[in-house]
């Protein structure tokens, strides 16, 4: 069995003429893998996932999740297949978590249909997954940025998918709160969950990816193991830094920022 789970093809996209975003993009996502889609912010790494979950189609190439196309999936298959989380959420109503996370089982119900006895446990345990079995009974407008992000997590877990696609989910955590969310990554990865997230922070590419792909607004994109493509040189050129502003450490992986 192919060990892709999702498959772009020669795939080409942009919002205008003028503005094309990817040009001939071949990429593989590997299963039961931890992968980071890497570069500054507008370059196009939302875009990415948004042609992963369907939103937006290609203008020449295709997609594929599983070796099937991703046009042919109807909208309830694809929930059931791929979940999305948001850097954040409004929420115009207040809703206890367990309550906003049971919203994840809805591709698994029927039309006008109410969760049941195993929806309630797969909710359960989507919050057990995410690290947060405790906040079932509070109240989502209540809780901190960092247990919002992971209980967007968990309704994301609770759609059973096969692939979790995030969008820059620590963009608006503090230290503390980053290092509990990216260890729930990492934990889901080891329990077997195909993660794919986008960050504009080299440091989270280096650490925690297994593979990275970088995007640098060209038109392609440059995959590989994190160690291998994500040098001081080309990390400057990225973030326009000046030369030598970049360290990497190779005896402890981490990017670190040298006064020039």
């Amino acid at each position: 069995m192919s060990t892709a789970l999702l498959s772009f093809e020669h795939v080409a996209f942009g919002y205008t003429p003028a503005r094309q975003i990817f040009t001939d993009l071949n990429y593989q996502l590997r299963r039961g893998t931890l992968t980071v889609i890497l570069g500054p912010n507008g370059i196009g790494k939302t875009t990415l996932l948004y042609m992963a979950l369907g939103w937006l189609r290609p203008s020449a190439g295709r997609v594929l999740l599983e070796n099937r196309p991703l046009d042919t999936y109807s909208r309830a298959e694809l929930g059931r297949r791929v979940s999305f989380v948001p850097q954040t959420e409004r929420q115009p109503y207040s809703y206890t978590v367990m309550e906003y996370v049971l919203f994840g089982r809805a591709p698994h119900l029927a039309l006008f249909g109410a969760p049941g006895k195993a929806d309630k446990e797969a909710a359960r345990q989507a919050l057990a997954r995410a690290g947060i079995p405790a906040l079932g009974d509070a109240y989502v407008d209540q809780l901190s940025g960092g247990e919002g992000q992971l209980v967007l997590i968990a309704r994301a877990l609770a759609q059973e998918p096969r692939v979790l696609l995030l969008d820059e989910p620590s963009a608006h955590l503090d230290l503390g709160n980053k290092y509990r969310l990216m260890q729930t990554l990492s934990d889901l990865r080891d329990g077997g969950t195909t993660i794919l997230m986008t960050t504009h922070d080299p440091e989270i590419a280096l650490t925690a990816s297994d593979e990275t792909v970088l995007v640098d607004g060209s038109g392609s994109v440059m995959v590989g193991a994190p160690a291998e493509i994500l040098t001081a040189e080309r990390l400057s050129r990225l973030y326009k830094l000046p030369q030598g502003a970049l360290e990497i450490r190779a005896s402890r992986p981490g990017l670190f920022l040298r006064p020039i």
